[in-house]
């Protein structure tokens, strides 16, 4: 994506954070986080530090050097938060945004903290009357009272079911129980990352998506058209699969959708953006069985990468990865 910006409009200031929490100046090339299933990247300490607008009356970036030189780097107009995960697309740094006044893309802090819990996600879909998948949320301590009471409820579901954690991304931590001795392992799995947990039913059929952008001046949510995950020799649309391009999965895009199949999947996924709170920008991913369309999830930063679907599905509707990238900077100034 850092690359795909256009330098004779913008100029790029990239920040890094490290594992520790560091704010750094990164450099800007491109090439330097390309996604590689040898090697994921990582950004690593050079001894810079990033310094906030110290009120809301300026917008000055500065950076300390590592010799304890600090220089400005101008005023910032936007933030591009390219951030999966918690404390990234989970309302943590749109809050700190926020308190400085600087406008940001993407969703807000309450629409974050919703799309990133998928526990609230599908209770606030499905009071706006959107169709959701059955599930089931429990916690370690729900687990330690009533050992007996819990299973029965996430057995109830049924089998194939999948497991995840209420708060990851990418589908980390994601298992698929196909028999039920194979439970406490996925459940295991998906602790290791939040202590929430979610058991999903499992349903037969396509697997389609949609990008959402938020409406100009006030209007309508603007839907995409379908792309379709085609599975083949893998268990479900994993990590690897999602960034690394690994075998099994083919993206097709567009989907092959009848008219109606379209129009209904849109009205749906647009219903869906708004019920979470309408900014910015959203993945719509559904379950469609050939006569009903579920909401699996609403994903409010998507991936970008070449083979990510969000960017793959505005594309196949008429505009560009560098007109995408330029809209969702534009709706961020304009709000």
């Amino acid at each position: 994506m850092l690359g795909a910006l256009d330098r004779d409009r913008y100029r790029v200031i990239p920040v890094g954070i490290t594992r520790d929490g560091a704010f750094v100046l990164e450099d800007d090339e491109p090439g330097k986080f390309a996604l590689d299933p040898a090697h994921l990247p990582e950004v690593v300490d050079n001894g810079t530090r990033i310094i906030w607008p110290d009120s809301v009356r300026s917008r000055e970036f500065k950076v300390r050097d590592a010799d304890g030189t600090v220089r400005s780097l101008g005023d910032v107009d936007v933030v591009f938060p390219i951030l999966h995960g918690r404390f990234g697309e989970d309302g943590t740094v749109q809050g700190f945004l926020e308190l400085l006044d600087l406008p940001y893309v993407g969703a807000g802090l309450l629409m974050s903290a919703i799309g990133m819990d998928k526990h609230t996600t599908k209770s606030v879909l499905k009071a706006a009357g959107v169709p959701v998948v059955p599930w089931v949320s429990v916690t370690r301590q729900n687990l330690d009272r009533d050992p007996e009471l819990w299973r029965r409820r996430i057995r109830s579901l049924g089998l194939p079911a999948f497991v995840k954690p209420a708060r990851a991304g990418s589908s980390v931590g994601v298992s698929k129980v196909d028999d039920w001795d194979d439970l406490d392992a996925a459940l295991e799995t998906a602790f290791a990352e939040d202590g929430t947990v979610l058991v999903e039913q499992a349903v037969v059929g396509r697997e389609v998506e949609c990008g959402v952008l938020e409406g100009r001046d006030g209007g309508e949510p603007r839907v995409s058209v379908a792309g379709e995950i085609v599975i083949s020799g893998r268990d479900f649309y994993d990590f690897e699969a999602k960034y690394l391009g690994a075998d099994g999965i083919d993206l097709v895009c567009p989907a092959e959708l009848g008219d109606g199949e379209l129009a209904e999947m849109q009205r749906i996924a647009a219903r869906a953006f708004e019920a979470v709170g309408g900014q910015g920008l959203a993945r719509v991913d559904f379950f469609y069985t050939g006569t009903e369309f579920f909401v699996n999830e609403v994903n409010t930063m998507p991936g970008f990468t070449p083979i990510s679907m969000f960017p793959k599905c505005w594309i196949a509707s008429g505009m560009s990865y560098d007109d995408l990238l330029t809209e969702l900077i534009e709706l961020a100034r304009a709000r």
